[in-house]
């Protein structure tokens, strides 16, 4: 597999997962071929907008005059997205566009909204960049634009461009639009938020120089973003070259030296399932603060998927094995549980046992 093979599968992913990507790459490489590709295998349609030919209103809306007030108009590749329902919005040559420009993408990219329109939920986006240097009267990528948007470097080897040349270029493998399931990406989110309790200096780090607040770097959005990856290569486990894709999706959110430590962090978990611990009551548990956050997290992510009364009472006895050794660990979890009790559930006794820790919470009087 190539690294642009594992490229593809990031941008598949990430259409799925309604991640926002950036593909960065040289001019004439083949990046719009491959979204409208994409577009064309998952019969999406495609709007192609080119940064460099637009002005501030064509994502801001000009403003019109109704009976009833000003409304900011759309232009014709929104409203066509919007009846259609669905669609890739590929967002072309961003280098190129002034910061101007750059600015009025802004709330495209994380609202959704083109003037006084929101683009419907199965719109997906996609973008693709030059670097400066190789652009056409260039300008670097605002920071506030590069953080809304996940980074790929798109690369191409001679070997490819020959086989393509001969058999067609691959496109992206098919994936289904649907996104992570609501327990997996709450486990996903649980595991990098322990994280990010070992190095909480992780958590903000924005870059000192244009050239590097341009491309990608650590901000809660972006860890977010980094956890809706991971989400949504669990839920595509059997697919091949889903881990690759998921590391580039990864260090693509919040940068390298981040995304290499969250993935060299999460590859020495090694976390029992909660099936595992709700079973068995003596099942060994982690000895460190930081596994026992992302044990419980996973555990309670599961819990609240499942609804049930009974699993829901089941959890309290794993949590007060925890409270035990690492009280402030189990306070944290009790809390997002306790929010979450089904109807009909009792109080079992090990959530008595824990009147302490839920005081300290601030869950009982």
């Amino acid at each position: 597999m190539t690294k642009n093979d594992s490229v593809r599968t990031a941008l598949a992913l990430a259409v799925r997962a309604d991640l926002p990507v950036l593909l960065w790459g040289a001019p004439g490489t083949g990046k719009t071929s491959a979204v409208v590709a994409l577009g064309r295998q998952l019969d999406l349609p495609v709007e192609v907008v080119v940064g460099s030919v637009r002005e501030p209103g064509d994502f801001a809306g000009l403003p019109v005059v109704r009976q009833e007030g000003t409304w900011f108009a759309p232009p014709r590749w929104a409203e066509r997205l919007a009846s259609a329902g669905s669609g890739l919005l590929f967002l072309d040559e961003l280098t190129t566009a002034p910061p101007a420009v750059q600015a009025a993408m802004l709330r495209v990219v994380l609202e959704r909204a083109v003037g006084d329109l929101v683009l419907p939920e199965g719109v997906r986006i996609v973008a693709a960049a030059n670097p400066p240097d190789l652009a056409a009267d260039g300008w670097e990528l605002s920071a506030p634009l590069a953080n809304r948007l996940v980074h790929l470097d798109w690369e191409v080897s001679p070997v490819e461009v020959a086989d393509g040349l001969a058999h067609g270029f691959p496109a992206p493998d098919a994936v289904r639009v649907v996104p992570p399931s609501r327990a997996g990406m709450a486990a996903a989110k649980a595991r990098v938020g322990a994280f990010l309790r070992v190095r909480p200096e992780l958590v903000l780090a924005v870059p000192g120089t244009p050239e590097r607040a341009g491309r990608s770097w650590p901000s809660p959005r972006s860890w977010e973003m980094a956890a809706i990856a991971l989400a949504a290569g669990e839920a595509d486990a059997a697919g091949t070259g889903v881990d690759a894709a998921v590391a580039a999706l990864v260090i693509g959110a919040v940068g390298e030296a981040a995304g290499f430590e969250l993935l060299s962090w999460l590859r020495t978990l090694d976390l029992p399932d909660p099936e595992t611990l709700l079973d068995d009551p003596d099942a060994p548990l982690p000895d460190r603060a930081d596994r026992l956050h992302a044990l419980l997290g996973g555990l309670v992510a599961h819990v609240v998927a499942d609804g049930g009364a009974v699993t829901w009472e089941r959890a309290w006895t794993v949590i007060g094995r925890v409270s035990k050794t690492t009280p402030d660990v189990a306070a944290a979890s009790a809390r997002t549980l306790a929010a979450n009790r089904p109807a009909g559930a009792g109080l079992p006794s090990a959530l008595l046992d824990l009147a302490p820790i839920l005081r300290s919470a601030g869950l009982m009087p």
